[in-house]
């Protein structure tokens, strides 16, 4: 089975009856869907015309606004066209940028002046930039923009971790069939916590797992090696995008997309320089700005620049707010943080954060309206997780006593937090590999000047699973609920895969959490009451 755009597999089954009608409604749709656009007629009729075979995705979606993003095979203009219903009579057209080698072809379009709390229905056509009569065959798509008002619920899933661990794209398991599930629950969006790729994880044909049988991955040149070119994080980009379950989600699905540190390698922090023989260019940060430049042509996030990264003035931390009932504030625990150590300084400013980004959380977070506070953050706050025999890559660092180090940040956080009686805060994140629930609370911890609060974790999407983590006592975690592997890398054929869901109920403002496996288990459920200020 090839799942690559250029050789796709057809879907199997009949109709699915689902609220998408576009998903489930002409043939023609569908084919744009799950097909490169070219297959969906003759050849000699679309011959020479650009081609959006990678799909289409939109990303930051607000009551208002969202981008719409896709990548052609060749030069070509973007277009967009919206409308209410899939017949798109009346549709609104959208012209966007010219879609080149300097953005690798890929090219976001905003979209502005949406209706709030509707379906939108839209295509992506892509036009000879040479002869505007020469289009190629439209790549469909639809998202629901934010509510308006209160009363309408909010649903969005979360989960990271793609690709990692050499788990690849597997066709004999059906490749990353978590997204098909993910997509069959139809959610508002959905939150990538990070590790969106694994640029330093090669992806071999084939892995013998532990009872003799085989995974088998599809690979590619970029994936037979770390990257460090613009063109090799780029391709790693454009690995996850060959499986079509993959290209069906997004197509549905908006992202709120974020980093850590597998878009460019391995625990990786500003300035660090590299010993690891696979690598030419040792100079991490030069990588970082490679990754994140790809990162920005591959994803549409409101503050990233086409051309990338904060070297252009693009930052990765922001906010997205779904409604009155939602804000989701998205944290970038990478590009400020301090040098990876033992952890156990008596003052660090730079922290895991950096000044500048905290004084922008702390800010937005005073003026955000919204019954509940997601803060993303790509790594959790109180597990231990070790970078090499003495130092360490999170927050926490495993002594139980009083903040050191990262920690003191964290600490500063949340007695802001406490003292401005900010209400309905929470904090979602992956990347351990395994899914928990932790109660934090003041009367358990050594820094008690906070509010109780819960952390929710949920991953990996497609990577190996991991024993869980070792727990900090300093701000007092309770672990209410965990599943995780008792051996390190542990396939997706062997543990399933991790994604957690999160409901708003527009009339009683409740917040339910579920924590989910793959294979249509809620494994966790909890329900947080709005309007307080710790849980």
């Amino acid at each position: 089975m090839n799942t690559s755009p250029e050789h796709p597999s057809r879907p199997e089954g009949g109709p699915v009856t689902e609220r998408r009608a576009l998903l489930r409604g002409t043939v023609a749709a569908s084919a744009a869907l799950a097909l490169p656009v070219a297959a969906a007629a003759p050849a000699f009729a679309l011959a020479g015309r650009p081609r959006a075979g990678w799909g289409v995705q939109v990303g930051d979606v607000t009551a208002s606004s969202g981008l719409v993003w896709v990548r052609s095979d060749r030069p070509a203009r973007m277009v967009v066209e919206t409308s209410a219903t899939e017949s798109f009579r009346r549709a609104r057209r959208q012209y966007g940028p010219l879609l080149g080698p300097g953005t690798d072809h890929t090219g976001t379009t905003a979209l502005r002046g949406l209706p709030a709390g509707e379906e939108v229905h839209y295509r992506v056509l892509l036009a000879d930039p040479d002869d505007p009569r020469r289009v190629g065959e439209p790549v469909y798509g639809t998202f629901r923009t934010a509510p308006q008002r209160r009363k309408q619920d909010v649903r969005f899933l979360w989960s990271g971790d793609i690709a990692g661990q050499g788990w690849g794209i597997n066709p004999d398991i059906g490749g990353y069939r978590v997204y098909e599930e993910m997509r069959r629950l139809d959610p508002d969006f959905f939150l990538c916590s990070g590790d969106t790729i694994y640029a330093d994880g090669v992806i071999e044909p084939t892995v013998r797992l532990p009872d003799g049988r085989v995974w088998r991955n599809v690979t590619t040149v970029e994936k037979s090696r770390v990257a460090q070119s613009l063109d090799e994080f780029r391709g790693n980009f454009r690995y996850n995008l060959l499986d079509e379950n993959v290209r069906r989600f997004n197509a549905q699905v908006p992202t709120v997309a974020q980093w850590d540190d597998h878009e460019v390698r391995n625990n990786w922090y500003p300035g660090q320089i590299l010993d690891d023989p696979r690598y030419a260019e040792k100079d991490v940060d030069v990588l970082a700005r490679r990754a994140m430049r790809a990162f920005a042509e591959y994803f549409p996030v409101s503050t990233l620049p086409a051309r990338g990264g904060r070297g252009h003035g693009g930052r990765m931390h922001r906010v997205v707010r779904h409604g009155p009932l939602l804000d989701v504030f998205v944290l970038d625990m990478r590009s400020y943080r301090s040098a990876n150590s033992p952890g156990r300084q008596a003052d660090d400013e730079q922290g895991i954060l950096g000044a500048e980004q905290l004084a922008w959380l702390k800010r937005e977070l005073v003026r955000s309206r919204a019954v509940w506070k997601v803060i993303a953050a790509d790594m959790p706050i109180g597990l231990v997780v070790p970078d090499g025999s003495a130092d360490f890559e999170a927050i926490a660092q495993g002594d139980p006593g009083a903040p050191l180090g990262r920690e003191l940040q964290i600490a500063e956080l949340l007695r802001f937090v406490k003292h401005r009686r900010i209400t309905g805060t929470l904090w979602l994140t992956a990347d351990v590999h395994y899914t928990s629930a932790q109660h934090y609370s003041p009367e358990r911890a050594a820094f008690r000047d906070f509010a109780p609060f819960w952390e929710f974790v949920s991953g990996p999407l497609a990577a190996g699973g991991f024993p869980a983590n070792a727990l900090d006592a300093t701000f007092g975690p309770e672990r209410v609920f965990v599943r995780a592997p008792e051996q390190a890398n542990v396939s997706p054929m062997e543990s399933p895969q991790y994604f957690g869901e999160v409901q708003i109920d527009g009339g009683s403002g409740e917040l339910t959490v579920r924590l989910r496996a793959e294979g249509g288990t809620v494994l966790f459920s909890k329900v947080l009451q709005p309007g307080r200020v710790g849980q």
